[in-house]
C-alpha cells in the first residue's frame, strides 16, 4: 500500500505565479550588482544565491565536498558574477569573492520543522551547534524550531542543550560557545498545515532578519506524510522573498515507485528541483566522502576498477540491536526500503559511476543514474530475507522482533537482507555486487569489500593450500565503527622458511587523524546552506532506484514470502552463505580476519 500523501493542491495562491514572482524579486536583487552566468548543465534556478558561500571570517578558509572555497562563488554554480570582471569568456571555474558588506547585509534561517522530535534533538541541532563551534556558519544566523508541542525559546534552549557537545579539540570555553548559539535558538509551535501558523513564523523569521538579505533552509525532520504540506505552507507563508528558500527532506522517499512519484510530482509543485535537498546522512559519511577520492585521485587503483580484476563487491551494513521500540515505524518498511534501497544502492552508485566530467553535482549525480539504470532486474532468487528471533546467551534474554509490543502479530517484515545484484555494462558485467543489511547481529558495522580476482598461475598457492580464497587481496573500506581503509595482501613470514601470512596495510583514522570526525550532519547541512547538492539525491536518482526495488518488494508482499528466522546476536539466516557461495563469493564479514 502506498504512503498516504497529502493532497497537492492548495486554495492559497497559484505555486507557478509564487515562483514567478520570486523569480522576478531575485533578478531584480541581483541585477543592480551582477551579471548571470548560465549553468553549464541546466538553466539557472530562479533561487537567488547571493552571498551563499560568504563567510565573513578572514582567519577561516572552508571548503565544501565538491572542494571550493566557501567564502567565495563559482560562476559554475549558476552564482551572479562581479560584472566588472573584464574577460566574461573565461573558465566557469573561475572564482569570484564577496565583499565584507554583502556579508554584513545578509542573513541564514535555520528552521527544524518537527524540532521536538528524537531527529532534531539527537541529530540536527547539535550539528548546527557543531557547525557553530568550528566556526561554518556565517555571521548572521538565526535556528527556528517549529512543531507543534507547546513550547517556549527557554524550554526549546533547555531541551537542546542536554544533546549538545564540543570538539575534542577545543579552541576555547565551551560553555560560552554554547551560550551564545543557544542565544540564538528560538521556537514557534504551530500546526504543520495550517498556513496561517506560518504566516505567523515568517513575521517572526522576518523581525530577526532585521531587514537583511534573508537566505531560509527549512529541514523538514517529521513523518513523510506531512511533508507536502510543510512544503506547501512554508514555500506559499514563509519563503524568502530577497534570497533562497530550500528544503532538506528526510527518508523515507516513498515506499514504492508509484509513491515516490506522487511524493516528488507533489513537492514540485510548490518547489523547483533546485530547493529540493533529499538527504542520505550515509552519503555524508566521511569513508563514503573518501571513495571516491581514493579511486580517482590514485593510480594504483583506477586500473584495477573493473571486472578485469574485481572478483566481487560486498556492501554490508549491520546492526546489534533489534528495533528497539521503533518497530511500529519499522513495520512499515521493513530493512529493504529502510537500508537497502537507499543508503546502500547510494554507495554502490558511487562506487561503481564512471570518472564524472568534474565534481559539480549535476556531473557526478548523471553518473550515478547511468549505473542505477544500468542495473539488472533483480530477481527473488537472488535476495534472502529473515528476521530475528527471540534468542537466551550469557543468562541473558533478548527479544524476538515479533515480541515488540508496537508489531503486528505474525508479520512477515524483514529485518535481515541479502541480494546479488549485477550491473550489465562493459565494465562491470559478470561481477556479483552482494549488498547485506540487518538487525539484532553480532556486531555493528558498515563496510565496502573489494575482493580482487585470484593472481594467475601463482607460484607460491602451494602455500596456501586448496583454499585460494586466502590469497586473494581484499581492499576494505569500514565505515563505522572505527574508520578505517585496509588492504589485505600477502606477506612472507620473516624467517628461514618460506611461511605466507596474509596481513593489512592498515590506514586507521583514528590514529593518522586524531582531531575529531564531524559527524554526517554537519556535512550535509553545510552543503545545504551552501547550495552544494552533490551528496544529496537527484530525482531521476530516486526513481532509477525505486525501478530496480519496487518489483522485488511487490512480488515479497503478493507471495507473502516467510523469512527465514535467526538468533538474535547471531551471523544472520544460514541461506545468506547460500546465496553467497552460489555466486562464488564468501562473505568477507565473516572470515575472522577482521
Amino acid at each position: 500500500m502506498a504512503t498516504q500523501l497529502s493532497s497537492c493542491s492548495s486554495t492559497s495562491s497559484s505555486p507557478s505565479a509564487f515562483i514567478f514572482s520570486s523569480l522576478l524579486n531575485n533578478e531584480a536583487t541581483l541585477f543592480c550588482k551582477f551579471i548571470i552566468f548560465p549553468r553549464k548543465k541546466h538553466n539557472p534556478s530562479w533561487v537567488c544565491q547571493v552571498g551563499s558561500r560568504n563567510h565573513g571570517m578572514k582567519h577561516f578558509k572552508l571548503k565544501s565536498s565538491n572542494g571550493h572555497p566557501l567564502n567565495a562563488v563559482s560562476s559554475n554554480d549558476g552564482i551572479a558574477a562581479n560584472p566588472m570582471t573584464k574577460d566574461q569568456s573565461e573558465p566557469e571555474e573561475k572564482i569570484f569573492s564577496f565583499s565584507e558588506q554583502e556579508n554584513e547585509d545578509s542573513t541564514i534561517s535555520i528552521t527544524v520543522v518537527g524540532a521536538s522530535g528524537d531527529l532534531a534533538k539527537k541529530k540536527i541541532f547539535p550539528a548546527l551547534f557543531a557547525l557553530y563551534y568550528d566556526d561554518y556558519l556565517p555571521k548572521n544566523f538565526i535556528v527556528f524550531g517549529y512543531a507543534r508541542t507547546k513550547m517556549s525559546d527557554e524550554e526549546l534552549r533547555n531541551v537542546v542543550s542536554r544533546t549538545l557537545t564540543c570538539r575534542i579539540d577545543k579552541r576555547e570555553n565551551c560553555e560560552d560557545k554554547m551560550n551564545e548559539f543557544l542565544k540564538r535558538c528560538f521556537y514557534h509551535s504551530g500546526q504543520y498545515n495550517s498556513e496561517e501558523d506560518f504566516v505567523e513564523l515568517d513575521n517572526k523569521l522576518k523581525e530577526k532578519e532585521a531587514g537583511k538579505i534573508a537566505r531560509r533552509l527549512f529541514y523538514l525532520s517529521v513523518p513523510p506524510n506531512i511533508f507536502v504540506d510543510v512544503v506547501r505552507c512554508a514555500s506559499l507563508k514563509a519563503s524568502s522573498g530577497s534570497g533562497w528558500t530550500r528544503v532538506i527532506v528526510e527518508k523515507p522517499f516513498g515506499r514504492d515507485s508509484e509513491s515516490s512519484g506522487e511524493l516528488t510530482r507533489c513537492l514540485k509543485q510548490y518547489l523547483a528541483e533546485d530547493q529540493i535537498f533529499r538527504i542520505d546522512h550515509y552519503l555524508g559519511k566521511e569513508l563514503v566522502e573518501n571513495l571516491s577520492v581514493l579511486r580517482f585521485s590514485n593510480l594504483v587503483f583506477e586500473p584495477l576498477w573493473s571486472r578485469n580484476y574485481i572478483r566481487n563487491v560486498q556492501i554490508i551494513f549491520s546492526e546489534d540491536f533489534g528495533t528497539e521500540g521503533r518497530g511500529g515505524y519499522f513495520d512499515n518498511y521493513g530493512i529493504i526500503r529502510d537500508i537497502m534501497q537507499n543508503h546502500l544502492i547510494q554507495i554502490l552508485a558511487l562506487f561503481a559511476m564512471e570518472t564524472p566530467v568534474s565534481l559539480d553535482a549535476e556531473d557526478v549525480r548523471n553518473e550515478k543514474v547511468k549505473v542505477l539504470k544500468s542495473m539488472r532486474p533483480l530477481l527473488l532468487e537472488d535476495v534472502v530475507v529473515g528476521q530475528y528471533k527471540g534468542h537466551s546467551k550469557g543468562g541473558k534474554s533478548y527479544p524476538a522482533y515479533t515480541d515488540d509490543p508496537t508489531v503486528p502479530n505474525g508479520s512477515l517484515t524483514p529485518t535481515f537482507a541479502a541480494a546479488a545484484l549485477f550491473i550489465d555494462n562493459a565494465r562491470w558485467d559478470g561481477v556479483p555486487f552482494l549488498m547485506k543489511a540487518g538487525k539484532a547481529l553480532h556486531t555493528r558495522r558498515a563496510e565496502i569489500r573489494v575482493q580482487f580476482r585470484h593472481v594467475p598461475g601463482n607460484l607460491y598457492k602451494q602455500n596456501f593450500g586448496t583454499d585460494l580464497d586466502k590469497a586473494t587481496n581484499e581492499l576494505v573500506l569500514r565505515v563505522q565503527p572505527d574508520e578505517a581503509i585496509y588492504l589485505k595482501i600477502n606477506n612472507k613470514v620473516p624467517g628461514l622458511g618460506m611461511r605466507l601470512d596474509r596481513s593489512d596495510l592498515n590506514l586507521l583514522y583514528r590514529a593518522r587523524y586524531p582531531r575529531e570526525i564531524p559527524d554526517a550532519y554537519e556535512r550535509l547541512v553545510l552543503d545545504a546552506i551552501e547550495g552544494e547538492r552533490r551528496l544529496f539525491i537527484r530525482s531521476d536518482e530516486l526513481d532509477a532506484a525505486w525501478t530496480l526495488f519496487t518489483p522485488l518488494l511487490n512480488e515479497l508482499e503478493v507471495k507473502k514470502i516467510a523469512p527465514e528466522l535467526y538468533p538474535y546476536g547471531s551471523r544472520g539466516p544460514v541461506g545468506a552463505h547460500y546465496l553467497a557461495a552460489k555466486h562464488n563469493v564468501r562473505w568477507g564479514d565473516l572470515s575472522g580476519d577482521d
